[in-house]
């Protein structure tokens, strides 16, 4: 699906990521976890080609991103970026089916098809009944699961998403992590998703890749990574780990001293 090979990261003479060495195989879903700045953004943003890498190479499904068109590209990944800013009036089932436009040719004009899975994936969030709502009346929560739903709509393999539940109320933020874990589990799709959320991430995600802030960084199962050492290590700060009813709950020490 994708990998990366000898990826870096920089800003300015900051080393984000050094040498990521990193394969995504569909039905995973990853969950990239790291303090702020540490290069989360700047990752996805590389992995969906919109931002060169400073040294290495992306590779989707057996090329450089760099060499798929970007409409090619459209039709192998799905790129959720963090928040959106709607200038325009329009309906909200209007900008899910513009997630449609890699797959339309011809005249370029929606078909019936489009309609219906777009249609489709507003209902899989919950939100058919906004589908004529002007995108600029929303919540933020609302316009988040619009969001989604375009992403589901565009039918791509992969799924590159920048905190995905932003904004949403928990019952919103529980529902889309679910339906997340769904795809990967029952429609084979890869996931790689930000979230500074470790329950929620525990509890979709199968594979953690870790972002230390030196340009460091660990990958593995969620079983390895969501230990401890190693997110206490990340997250610059002691995390404890209680039990509540047979599952793991992820909490922060309070420090204060």
């Amino acid at each position: 699906m994708m990998h990366t090979t000898g990826l870096d990261l920089n800003i300015g003479a900051k080393k984000l990521v050094a040498a990521l060495d990193w394969r995504i195989a569909p039905g995973q879903c990853w969950c990239v976890i790291g303090a702020n700045g540490v290069g989360k953004t700047t990752l996805l943003r590389a992995l969906a080609g919109l931002q060169p890498p400073s040294a290495g190479s992306v590779q989707l499904d057996g090329r450089p991103v760099k060499d798929w068109s970007p409409a090619e590209q459209a039709l192998r990944r799905a790129y959720l970026p963090p928040g959106r800013d709607d200038a325009f009036a329009y309906p909200v089932l209007a900008a899910v089916l513009a997630a449609r436009h890699p797959h339309r040719s011809g005249s370029g004009w929606e078909s019936d098809q489009d309609r219906d899975i777009a249609l489709a994936a507003l209902e899989r969030l919950g939100v058919t009944h906004l589908a004529q709502r002007d995108v600029r009346t929303l919540s933020g929560g609302q316009r988040q699961r619009v969001a989604l739903a375009a992403l589901l709509a565009q039918q791509a393999p992969l799924l590159i998403m920048d905190e995905p539940t932003s904004a949403m109320d928990l019952a919103g933020r529980v529902g889309a992590m679910k339906l997340l874990a769904e795809l990967c589990r029952d429609e084979s799709k890869s996931v790689i998703l930000v979230s500074h959320d470790l329950n929620l991430a525990h509890g979709a995600a199968s594979h953690a890749l870790l972002l230390m802030g030196d340009g460091a960084w660990q990958a593995g199962t969620v079983a390895d990574m969501m230990t401890i050492p190693l997110l206490s290590r990340c997250l610059g700060h002691p995390i404890e780990i209680v039990q509540h009813q047979g599952r793991p709950v992820y909490v922060a020490q309070e420090d204060l001293a």
